[in-house]
């Protein structure tokens, strides 16, 4: 166990196990995420039919691939994790965490650089 999370788990008192066990799944599913986000970035890169547009595969799936490298590193550091176990233990209001934003502006983008490709393309 690294330092870090005994620092998590030695502030104010033990939540319900409910509560840390619903922070876990959360953690996992960030995870999940981050995977799903580089294995689509991955494919897109590899696997798309070129487009009209020199390097529109890799102007879709290189920043999912690099917001899902970000949440990995996010995830493995269990920053957001620790935050919330943190302000659980000491009854305080969860942090807010930026990183939903960040995902969802990056898909966003990439699908409507995406549309915009298809729509141009004159396929």
């Amino acid at each position: 166990m690294s330092r870090r999370d005994r620092d998590a788990e030695s502030v104010g008192k033990e939540p319900d196990a409910r509560f840390s066990f619903a922070n876990e799944r959360t953690f996992l599913a960030w995870i999940r995420t981050a995977l799903g986000l580089m294995t689509a970035g991955l494919a897109i890169t590899q696997l798309l039919p070129e487009f009209d547009f020199a390097g529109g595969r890799r102007l879709i799936g290189l920043p999912l691939i690099a917001v899902g490298v970000v949440m990995a590193i996010t995830g493995y550091w269990q920053w957001q994790w620790q935050k919330n176990e943190r302000a659980m233990r000491r009854d305080e209001p969860l942090p807010t965490s930026y990183l939903p934003r960040i995902v969802a502006v990056v898909v966003g983008i990439c699908a409507l650089i995406g549309g915009i490709l298809v729509v141009f393309s004159g396929r």
